[in-house]
């Protein structure tokens, strides 16, 4: 069976300006259907991808194919229009003298009744047909945002990319667009590359994503596998909190306030990070100093003083100090769980729920 071909691909893509790299030897490929989202902090690169793969800006090193035929690499270039991409950014950027038919008609062309049926037939999917003959302003933020889509859908573009286009709405609000328009993006088959610096946008509307760092992907695959596989400290962090438990190797062991960990791919005296999210530290209480019974996937438990503790709304968030070595460790559980400051506890960590890198400076994760 043959490999099916992506909708786009970049290779080996550079941008650097006024000597400093911002996009650095970027690759990857996006599926007919498929959201691809580019996450990372802001100034890594992503809106820069977004600008080359458009064509408003121009690479200085490798290579863009949308269906498996080349659009542009250093010398031969396809123009911006006539490249089948799609664009949306946090600006909605609609005519206001436009009504909403026309906007949505903007960039249409052929006969006038063919163009009439193309606009109606998408308002109507983003459930504004109603609105046709309105202008912008009169819309709410939402309402505008969904002109925007279909505008962008209008010319049946094979690719859309998406520059953090949710971001201007309230946060009930862009739920409900964020679906709504994942919605129509996948039953158009389109192939989307989304740019967002919020995890949680990209989790909830990706099929993959790449993580990116000063201009490089450096970790790419579903949601399900970044989050718990992540490639370093950094990326843990990035999708959530996290506790880092410092320790050094001594004979292929580290000794921690939960026991010894097997760090096998470890030179002696090197130190690491044990990372674990608050999520998975388990709480009991303190039974006389004899603490829990821990099951063997609990490990060691280990003593703890509460330092504060807050109610979250869906859950607490409970900070402690760790009686081995003064370490402060962060829990989440569900619900209203309050404990009173200077309370003791003891705290459990499921091993594998840990992940184990090298301190910064000191080599291979294990």
């Amino acid at each position: 069976m043959s490999t099916p071909t992506p909708r786009l691909e970049i290779q080996n893509i550079a941008r650097a300006f006024d000597g400093r790299m911002v996009v650095d030897d970027v690759s990857l490929k996006v599926m007919p259907g498929q959201v691809t989202c580019l996450l990372g902090p802001s100034g890594c690169g992503k809106s820069t991808t977004l600008r080359v793969i458009a064509g408003v800006d121009m690479q200085d090193t490798g290579r863009i194919f949308i269906d498996g035929q080349l659009v542009c690499d250093t010398i031969y270039r396809v123009p911006p229009e006539r490249r089948s991409v799609g664009l949306m950014f946090q600006d909605f950027a609609l005519f206001p003298h436009l009504s909403v038919a026309e906007n949505v008609a903007f960039g249409l062309t052929g006969r006038r009744a063919d163009k009439r049926r193309r606009v109606e037939e998408l308002l109507e999917r983003v459930d504004l047909l109603r609105y046709v003959d309105d202008y912008p302003h009169q819309l709410s933020g939402g309402e505008q945002q969904r002109v925007a889509l279909a505008r962008a859908l209008a010319p049946r573009p094979k690719i859309m990319l998406m520059d953090e286009p949710f971001s201007g709405l309230d946060n009930r609000l862009r739920d409900e667009i964020r679906d709504e328009t994942l919605g129509v993006l996948k039953e158009e088959g389109t192939a989307v590359l989304l740019v967002t610096h919020e995890p949680d946008e990209a989790m909830r509307m990706a099929d993959e994503i790449a993580l990116m760092r000063r201009g490089k992907i450096v970790q790419q695959g579903a949601p399900y596998n970044l989050y718990n596989a992540p490639v370093d400290r950094a990326a843990a962090a990035f999708f959530s909190d996290i506790n880092v438990i410092r320790g050094k190797v001594k004979n292929l062991l580290t000794e921690t306030p939960f026991g010894q960990f097997l760090t096998p791919a470890m030179p002696d005296g090197s130190e690491v990070d044990i990372i674990i999210r608050p999520q998975h530290v388990k709480i009991d209480f303190d039974r006389n100093g004899r603490g829990p019974n821990p099951t063997p996937e609990d490990g060691v438990p280990a003593r703890a003083v509460v330092e504060r503790a807050r109610f979250m709304g869906s859950e607490s968030l409970v900070e402690f100090r760790m009686d081995y070595d003064g370490t402060i460790l962060k829990a989440t559980v569900p619900a209203v769980f309050l404990p009173k400051p200077g309370m003791t506890m003891w705290l459990m960590i499921r091993r594998d729920r840990c992940f184990v890198f090298p301190a910064p400076g000191h080599g291979r994760a294990a």
